[in-house]
């Protein structure tokens, strides 16, 4: 997925086009005969389309597994603070860390933050003081717990 927000033009994209990206959301194995039914076109159509907006970036269909079946427990988010200059290379050691789910550059209180998916509340505490700690450029770290989630999609 592309990393820099605001610059993907969707003026490219017609109403088939959003119509099957929009059922690939719901349902990522939904048959392309049964799109085609629904816009009253040829399900070659809708292949055709439907790979050109892998090819283009604008759809990729991917299995969403439940954290919490995969045996993940404990989740949270952390904000951290960064050396100002190294601030991307911080960003770049956090994506080699299986804990690690979700990377953002922010703007604020924080410099990046992170979400991360751990077997137990010892797992967490063992992530923080022996790999986020002592990552070059990491100046301090603050953890928010997830409680309870109560929305989630994948836009």
């Amino acid at each position: 997925m592309e990393s820099t927000i605001g610059n993907s033009p969707s003026s490219r994209l017609d109403n088939i086009d959003q119509h099957i990206i929009n059922a690939m959301r719901k349902d990522g194995r939904e048959a392309f005969a049964q799109i085609a039914e629904q816009l009253n076109v040829s399900p070659g159509m809708i292949r055709q389309r439907y790979n050109r907006l892998v090819d283009l970036g604008y759809l990729k269909v991917v299995a969403v597994t439940n954290p919490l079946m995969m045996g993940k427990r404990t989740m949270a988010m952390i904000g951290i603070r960064t050396d100002g200059r190294k601030m991307l290379e911080v960003a770049d050691k956090l994506i080699k860390f299986d804990e690690v789910v979700y990377i953002v550059v922010v703007s604020g209180r924080y410099d990046i933050m992170v979400e991360v998916f751990c077997n137990d509340h010892e797992d967490l505490l063992k992530f923080m003081t022996e790999k986020l700690s002592k990552v070059d450029g990491v100046r301090e770290t603050e953890s928010f717990m997830h409680l309870k989630i109560v929305k989630e999609i994948y836009f």
